[in-house]
């Protein structure tokens, strides 16, 4: 899979349409019709990309783009059908990525969410000074220096650092990097986070980024 897509787009044909375009191109698809459920799957869900749809029941788009940015800076798509060029713009200064207006072909959003995440890729730094994710390539770097991540290590780390200081237990870590529901224990998290911790350790001794939370599970800050 190329990412985690969430399509947000209460016309039930246009998001069906848009989900199966992007599920051939390799992405994992997920659709959500009303705006008030969006905030909450994506803190329980870490998408990729996020293709959000200006005018939906329950919250807008504009809104929604507000809560996410205060905790997460995934990719943001806008879909609009107002052509204005204040929507535009609002949408851009929101903490939007890109923007997209109605009526458009599957091809295009397929080929605007690939250049919205290729630019995500090579340019974001997360959070922690130094720190920079390659999702292209599945290189972690900091301060410079290559951490040496297995692909499993990445996605961990990656999915830690989405959401910094949110707590997630061993369940909620292994569901993420383990989808083909494979049976392991939940030991493997802590196998998993103490090289990680090694191999920052190894680069930057002074700097702790993964915390332990006793009986809970683990979190990404920077203290």
């Amino acid at each position: 899979m190329n990412g985690k897509i969430l399509i947000v787009e209460d016309e039930d044909k246009l998001a069906a349409l848009l989900h199966d375009y992007l599920q051939q191109n390799g992405f994992e698809a997920h659709r959500l019709g009303n705006g008030l459920d969006v905030v909450a799957w994506v803190r329980e869900h870490a998408p990729t990309l996020i293709l959000l749809d200006l005018m939906l029941p329950g919250r807008d788009g504009i809104e929604i783009c507000k809560d996410v940015r205060t905790f997460s800076s995934v990719p943001i798509i806008m879909v609009t059908a107002r052509v204005e060029e204040i929507d535009r713009l609002l949408g851009l200064e929101l903490g939007a990525d890109d923007y997209i207006c109605k009526p458009f072909s599957p091809r295009e959003v397929v080929a605007r969410v690939k250049s919205v995440l290729r630019r995500a890729g090579s340019e974001q730094t997360i959070q922690a000074e130094g720190l920079i994710l390659d999702e292209s390539r599945y290189r972690a770097t900091l301060t410079g220096s290559d951490l040496e991540l297995t692909a499993v290590e990445f996605k961990l780390l990656q999915f830690l650092v989405a959401s910094p200081g949110r707590i997630y237990s061993r369940q909620q870590l292994m569901d993420q990097i383990y989808h083909d529901q494979r049976t392991v224990s939940d030991r493997t998290i802590d196998s998993h986070i103490k090289k990680l911790r090694k191999k920052i350790a190894n680069v930057a001794p002074d700097v702790e980024l993964i915390h332990s939370v006793y009986g809970v599970g683990y979190k990404f800050e920077v203290l």
